[in-house]
């Protein structure tokens, strides 16, 4: 049996320590850090901290500037219409691959969860909450397509969606639709309609869309 690699692990925990930091904002857009500080912030040395900020600027979080650290990278309306375009897409695509197959009720049934966390969490006006149930269901969703390389395209991109979205949660419009929304396409995929399936997600993610990016207009957001 091979041995596990310490430096590897420390890369790992370095990793999931500044992407979680970015994806919470607490290091916001266009935040810059030496990689000194960076590994001071986490309790490490500097060279898994290096090789993390490496792997987060492949995943198009972090911009990594030579002897300047690192810069937390904004992400701009045409990112974000670009991001929505691609992930409703393949959610979309994930959904007719369900719905073909029939789930079964034991299937369905952490979507069914996720939906109603989201509703008791919007009765207890938690939004955090609310935002971590419905990022459930939508990773539910692609997780039970069963399709390895589609998942893996949508995670590509994931992140940056949810800095964005939990960027904008308190500024947008209370999420009353959701549920509602989420349920209708639970009740399509159970039906094993493809087409009624995938429309359903598809209006669900341009409503999301259209609000996430009318919050740049408003507010009048070059980025976030």
């Amino acid at each position: 049996m091979s041995q596990p690699n310490p430096a590897q692990s420390m890369v790992d925990v370095a990793y999931e320590q500044i992407r979680r930091r970015i994806l919470d904002n607490v290091w916001p857009p266009s935040h810059r850090a030496l990689e000194q500080e960076v590994a001071l912030a986490l309790g490490m040395s500097r060279t898994p901290v290096r090789e993390a900020l490496v792997r987060l600027q492949n995943d198009g979080l972090v911009e990594v500037v030579p002897r300047h650290g690192m810069r937390v990278l904004p992400v701009s309306p045409t990112d974000m219409r670009e991001i929505y375009e691609i992930l409703t897409a393949l959610e979309c695509m994930a959904a007719e691959i369900v719905a073909s197959r029939h789930p079964s009720e034991a299937e369905l049934a952490p979507l069914v969860q996720a939906t109603a966390d989201m509703d008791a969490a919007l009765k207890a006006d938690d939004l955090d909450a609310w935002a971590a149930a419905d990022e459930r269901f939508h990773a539910g969703l692609i997780e039970l397509a069963g399709n390895r390389q589609l998942a893996a395209t949508v995670w590509n991109y994931w992140d940056r969606a949810h800095r964005a979205r939990m960027f904008s949660l308190k500024l947008r419009p209370k999420p009353v639709n959701s549920t509602r929304e989420h349920m209708a396409l639970v009740d399509m995929l159970r039906a094993g309609d493809a087409r009624g399936a995938s429309e359903i997600n598809r209006a669900h993610r341009a409503r999301a869309s259209s609000e996430l990016l009318g919050i740049f207009e408003r507010f009048k957001l070059a980025q976030m």
